[in-house]
């Protein structure tokens, strides 16, 4: 079965500096695949790379099989990949509607698709006419991520979603994201190990730009060595900010 996502000897590299080395992952169609790592391990360039933000100087990027490494943002966005980046991306200045419609490629939002968008995060109905800026930041995450499904799409990459978040919205998120994937592949980048177990089938780990673990979720869950070796995290409850 091709994946949704191959990713092969992949280099990137920023100024003068190398960043990413050698970087292989196969991201399987359907369901959350998740990166985990410490900071500054490679997590966000790999994402832009994925985007085509950065241009990787080695290697191919596939999107079911089809190569889009040398393609810029705009093209992979067309090809069905949406990219909601750590600092959200939001323009404060757009209405909540605004926002959406911007998102769309026809110009025009689909009622059916609004209202499961909604279904998923109600506060955006009642901000429907509000300046995305003078949001909170879980409600402007949960604008991000609606901005990302608004439209139908393979796949979903996603940079830290909970970070600085309540545990309340954090918990939502999980169910959020359950719902999403049933529809779309999701990449999801975390530090909050427990909020990525809830929803992980499977993990890959990448340290000082190289891929150092892959593998099921459950496996590197039971495996509290490894846990600790890999990344050093506080394993707070589900729905609480994990540490660096």
């Amino acid at each position: 079965m091709t994946a949704m996502l191959s990713v092969q000897s992949v280099c990137t590299d920023i100024g003068r500096y190398q960043i990413l080395h050698d970087v292989d992952l196969e991201v399987p169609e359907g369901g959350v695949f998740v990166l985990l790592g410490r900071n500054g391990a490679g997590k966000t360039t790999l994402l832009r790379t994925l985007m085509g933000l950065w241009r990787p100087r080695a290697g191919q990027i596939l999107l079911r099989g089809q190569p889009v490494h040398g393609l810029h943002a705009s093209a992979i966005a067309r090809r069905g990949v949406a990219y909601v980046p750590e600092n959200m991306g939001i323009f404060g200045g757009l209405t909540v509607h605004e926002t959406l419609l911007l998102a769309t490629r026809s110009g025009r939002l689909d009622p059916a698709r609004l209202a499961w968008v909604l279904e998923l995060f109600p506060a955006l109905e009642t901000f429907w006419l509000q300046p995305a800026g003078t949001l909170s930041g879980g409600q402007k995450q949960m604008l991000a991520i609606a901005r990302a499904i608004i439209e139908p799409r393979d796949l979903i990459l996603i940079d830290e979603p909970t970070k600085g978040l309540a545990p309340a919205i954090i918990a939502r998120l999980v169910e959020v994201f359950r719902e999403v994937a049933k529809q779309t592949t999701v990449l999801l980048v975390e530090q909050n190990f427990l909020f990525a177990q809830a929803l992980g089938r499977s993990v890959a780990v990448i340290d000082n730009g190289r891929i150092v673990h892959t593998g099921s979720m459950q496996a590197l869950a039971d495996d509290e060595p490894l846990l600790s070796r890999l990344l050093s995290l506080s394993l707070a409850p589900a729905g609480q900010e994990g540490g660096a």
